[in-house]
């Protein structure tokens, strides 16, 4: 089984409540994703199949949209947001800084698994930038010296 029978019994009963297959694509990538940690070619042929579309079709979807990956991303992945606020209050700086500190640059993992990193365009947050979204928690009003605090949180956290 490409993904576990729960999930691909979730899309089968939320898909009636969608008037076409297709409307729910980007819903099961995500679910997808989550489950996985990234989209497989096995993912993605289930699914094309489950939607009658071709693999081609769902893959022009995935790359239409940058918070669905093809490849797998650390478990801890920092987005860094440098859209115009978040870059007014420092947020290329976060971004340099936690590439020289990762040791990776955008859409890179640390050799470990445990860090991936991304600059994204916004995460909407700008009333509190420069702000990071680390998987789904949100950190702001970052500095450099900040930021290092909130990886060494999810450094520790992995040790656990």
């Amino acid at each position: 089984m490409v993904i576990s029978e729960k999930l691909d019994r979730f899309f089968d009963e939320k898909m009636k409540e969608y008037p076409t297959q297709r409307s729910f694509l980007v819903p099961m990538l995500l679910y997808t994703q989550d489950e996985l940690g990234y989209l497989t070619n096995e993912a993605i042929a289930h699914i094309a199949k489950k939607v009658d579309l071709t693999e081609l079709e769902v893959r022009n979807v995935i790359s239409y949209y940058s918070m669905l990956r093809t490849k797998p991303l650390g478990k801890y992945h920092v987005q860094v947001c440098t859209n115009i606020s978040c870059m007014l209050r420092g947020g290329e700086e976060v971004f340099e800084h936690c590439k020289q500190r990762l040791g990776i640059g955008h859409k890179q993992a640390t050799p470990d698994g445990l860090f991936s990193l991304e600059e994204v365009e916004c995460i909407g947050a700008c009333s509190w930038a420069p702000a990071v979204q680390v998987n789904y928690d949100f950190h702001e009003n970052l500095t450099p010296e900040k930021m290092d605090a909130v990886l060494d949180q999810y450094s520790r956290k992995a040790k656990q």
